[in-house]
């Protein structure tokens, strides 16, 4: 089976203790799991994308901009991998089975090319990790269940600012987008 793995999100906007829009501890908590997934996937073979939050410092014409402060806007260290999954992906960048892709949506399938990347390679089974769980994975997973793609989250890989909203996506993964949970 042809299946690729979407890391998403994983910055240090969005997990250190000083980024713009950080989960904090629930983030940091999945550094180890995250890399050795992605480690894995990487090493058998399999689509690794890594879709990271992309903003223009100002754009006062982006939905997020009433939403949430500043974040993850280009060139800035906020949109650098955090931790050891930056090491992971420069010491892997080059292979052809690893993809950076820029995203400006909360879903890594709106206004990009990951749905052509994927038909591309015959990709049947999309794993998911990264934060946050109940906003950027979870569209993401919607719009992958809206094309027929099966879903598997990596529970220990995946995290929310919100407890409440981190187990409510869960929940839905499973239940509505008949996702597997590992």
């Amino acid at each position: 089976m042809r299946r690729a793995l979407l890391s998403i999100d994983y910055t240090n906007d969005f997990v250190a203790d000083n980024g713009a829009l950080t989960c904090g501890k629930p983030a940091q908590d999945i550094e180890s799991e995250i890399v050795r997934v992605t480690k894995e996937a990487i090493e058998n073979g399999d689509f690794v994308v890594f879709a990271i939050d992309a903003h223009k410092a100002g754009d006062l014409y982006h939905p997020e901009t009433k939403l949430y402060p500043p974040h993850n806007i280009m060139g800035t260290d906020g949109r650098k991998l955090y931790g050891t999954l930056h090491n992971v992906y420069e010491q892997y960048k080059e292979r052809e089975n690893v993809y950076w892709m820029d995203k400006t949506r909360y879903s890594a399938l709106a206004g990009t090319d990951l749905l052509l990347q994927l038909r591309a390679r015959g990709i049947e089974e999309v794993h998911i990790t990264g934060v946050t769980t109940d906003i950027c994975c979870l569209h993401t997973c919607v719009d992958l269940y809206n094309e027929h793609y099966p879903l598997v989250i990596h529970e220990k890989a995946v995290a929310s600012f919100n407890p409440d909203g981190h187990v409510w996506a869960l929940g839905h993964f499973k239940n509505c987008l008949g996702a597997k949970i590992v």
